[in-house]
């Protein structure tokens, strides 16, 4: 079943701006949705339209930052305020920035933090297949018959998965690459194979590592972490 938001609600519930702010880009034509001028009261499904900002509302933001983030267990990776501790609650910047991609509560490790929803959308756009690398340790040991049907594909969530890149490291840990994102997919992947996750670490988005940050700390992406990822992601938007 689709899921779909007023453009409002997505564009405050991404972090870009407020919901006052974003009727405002709307009324003004600021907003386009898959090429298409925006309108208020227009839903999309944020899986699958594309939304873009001109120019003169980019000039409105803030001055662009990058940041990448250890995220730690049970904290929400939204920027919604509930009771929960969530992303933004842990960091200590001036910028108003907003995650991609999540990770589930109890999933640990790397977060990009920005405030450039251009970089956010293409990022998360499924068209690109971004990588992402995942170290897996299980409850008890997998077999190398369960990780090539996960190589593969499986059948969860109503489809067939992409094939993904599986390392073995012990007789209970692996590495994974994947390049989609569906709700605790690799969760779901080793589920279906007869096992059960006991950690989940995002170690990489495309060229981007976690490297040795803490847990809950963070940093500035590099110059050269920035050159590398644009180059990487202009060469896959232009093939």
């Amino acid at each position: 079943m689709e899921t779909t938001l007023r453009l409002q609600k997505y564009l405050s519930q991404s972090w870009i701006c407020s919901r006052r702010k974003a009727e405002e880009y709307i009324a003004a034509w600021l907003i386009k949705v898959n090429g298409q001028i925006a309108t208020i009261g227009m839903s999309i499904n944020p899986e699958i339209d594309k939304v873009e900002m001109l120019d003169s509302a980019v000039k409105q933001q803030n001055e662009l930052v990058y940041y990448k983030l250890n995220k730690p267990r049970w904290i929400v990776t939204t920027c919604a305020q509930h009771d929960e501790q969530n992303i933004v609650d842990i960091m200590d910047v001036k910028e108003r920035v907003f995650p991609i991609w999540r990770l589930d509560k109890e999933t640990t490790g790397l977060i990009l933090m920005t405030n450039d929803w251009r970089l956010a959308n293409f990022l998360m756009h499924p068209k690109y297949e971004h990588e992402k690398e995942y170290i897996v340790e299980t409850f008890w040991s997998i077999d190398d018959k369960a990780l090539d049907s996960m190589r593969k594909w499986l059948f969860i969530l109503w489809s067939y998965t992409k094939e993904a890149k599986i390392e073995r490291i012990s007789s209970w840990k692996f590495s994974i690459v994947i390049t989609e994102w569906r709700n605790r997919q690799i969760r779901r992947m080793v589920e279906k194979v007869g096992s059960r996750v006991k950690k989940l670490k995002r170690i990489r988005i495309e060229n981007i590592e976690l490297w040795n940050l803490d847990f809950g700390q963070y940093r500035h992406l590099s110059r050269p972490e920035l050159k590398t990822l644009f180059d990487k992601l202009w060469i896959k938007k232009d093939s």
